[in-house]
């Protein structure tokens, strides 16, 4: 009936508001966990339009599939560990990808046995040039699009798992001309799409599509370097957008074409993002790399530089004296565990009265957020959460700045190093404190897999060992000296 039509178009514009709410949200820690309800409950509503709008999968089907998948949902949430949220978060990049290119190989086989029975009971249901009637030019070259880049998008992620989780190698995994062979295999796919339009009756070059683009993402991606995964992971989450929204244009579901687009312009908006505080072009992060492992396998360095060390007892005297604190999170506070025992010494050290403050660096971690995800799973308030440009300008009137697991966001030689490769990155000006305090289990380098001068400093002092435990005994001593 016109009017469930009307009804549901209605509704799912009032989803699509929802979404565009819940990511106006998403850009401030204070407001995130709002922004996640809004976009939950627009998902919802519009898979309840889609119960009562359904053409091809049965109802039952639909409800099944919520049910698992938030079963699925809610475990994953309870289980997966900080450290693995990256991880998780590539995995949930290539299904998005892959389940939009099954959804238009689902659409297109519905259509062309459709086409097959109408030109068996009606002749001229075919076109002249073999297309069937059931599809138009637009329809097809969205599918042709919806199959490749979402093909990219499923083995691509699955790369960054791997690379993420250790399995892969974390640098450089490529063929000689690699970047000659993966322009020359996305301009055949775009021509083998072309193609596709005019017949889609030749099946030989839908299935040629669809490998060379699974192909196409496992080549994309191996190369990259772990150093460049978080803008990896911000690109192949838009291209998960992009897909979607091409398996919208395939269904003519108006829904999934505008959630499609938002999540492809925000993933690219954020790309950007990661670009310029990497000092990174997008060209330089898909046809270059640097770096590769990380701080836990790499080896020590330092030459014949001597550094100072500190101890929990030293540190905590300064620290119950010192009118402002900053501090700077990393990976390898992730990989410790330690955000609950770090807003613990803080706590402290504001019942002291000292002037607490976190300064997060774009790409601290290993996705973008990682960081204030990771201090909000602790109940760190969010007004104590400051980006780099809100922190910089605050360094030169901090007395501490303790740095747990960061490494390359916090490296003078972007500043003064022209030939280092990471000459040119912003990063968090914590050379300007009066002192600063690094946390860490050695002088391993970072990502970028060059030393860190800021270890050598005259201000500064390494807190060698786990994070975790160094930070409970920086705790420990606090305590003692109320």
């Amino acid at each position: 009936m016109d009017w469930i039509i009307h009804v549901s178009q209605l509704l799912y514009l009032v989803a699509a508001i929802l979404f565009m709410m819940g990511i106006k949200r998403l850009g401030s820690p204070s407001t995130a966990r709002k922004g996640n309800q809004l976009a939950s409950l627009g998902m919802l509503l519009g898979v309840i339009v889609t119960l009562f709008d359904r053409q091809i999968v049965q109802f039952e089907l639909i409800l099944a599939g919520v049910v698992i998948g938030s079963l699925i949902g809610a475990v994953l949430a309870k289980k997966v560990q900080m450290t693995a949220m990256p991880e998780l978060v590539a995995v949930f990049n290539g299904f998005g990808g892959g389940a939009s290119a099954l959804v238009a190989w689902g659409e297109f086989s519905r259509g062309m046995a459709m086409a097959g029975e109408m030109a068996g009971q009606v002749s001229g249901q075919m076109t002249v040039q073999g297309v069937p009637a059931v599809f138009g030019v637009q329809e097809l070259a969205s599918i042709g699009l919806s199959i490749a880049i979402g093909s990219i998008t499923f083995t691509g992620s699955l790369i960054a798992f791997g690379k993420l989780k250790g399995i892969l190698p974390g640098g450089r995994v490529a063929l000689p001309g690699q970047n000659i062979i993966n322009l020359v295999l996305t301009a055949g796919v775009l021509g083998l799409i072309g193609w596709f339009v005019m017949d889609p009756t030749n099946s030989t070059v839908f299935w040629v599509i669809f490998g060379v683009t699974l192909l196409i993402g496992l080549m994309t991606v191996l190369p990259i370097g772990g150093a460049d995964m978080p803008v990896v992971i911000s690109l192949l989450n838009s291209y998960s957008g992009i897909a979607a929204s091409m398996a919208g244009f395939v269904l003519g579901n108006n829904l999934l074409i505008i959630s499609g687009a938002l999540v492809g312009a925000a993933g690219l908006i954020l790309t950007n993002i990661m670009c310029q505080a990497m000092n990174r072009s997008l060209v330089s992060v898909l046809f270059g790399s640097f770096g590769g492992g990380d701080d836990a396998g790499a080896g020590a360095s330092g030459g014949d530089r001597s550094v100072l060390e500190t101890y929990a007892e030293d540190l905590a005297i300064q620290c119950r004296y010192a009118e402002r604190v900053v501090i700077v999170p990393g990976y390898g506070l992730a990989v410790a565990q330690a955000q609950h025992v770090l807003k613990e010494a803080a706590s402290l050290m504001e019942d002291f009265g000292v002037d607490v403050r976190y300064g997060i660096h774009p790409v601290a971690g290993r996705m973008p957020g990682h960081m204030n995800v990771l201090l909000a799973e602790a109940d760190v308030p969010y007004d104590q959460l400051y980006d780099m440009e809100e922190i910089n300008p605050q360094f030169a009137k901090t007395d501490i700045v303790l740095i747990i697991g960061a490494n390359d966001v916090v490296n003078p030689a972007a500043k003064t190093s022209p030939g280092s490769p990471i000459y040119g990155m912003p990063i968090l000006n914590v050379d300007e404190a009066k002192m600063t305090v690094v946390f860490k289990r050695s002088l391993s380098p970072g990502y970028a897999g060059i030393d860190n001068d800021l270890f050598y400093a005259d201000n500064n002092r390494m807190f060698f060992g786990d994070a975790k435990k160094s930070l409970q005994g920086l705790v420990n001593a606090l305590k003692e000296l109320e």
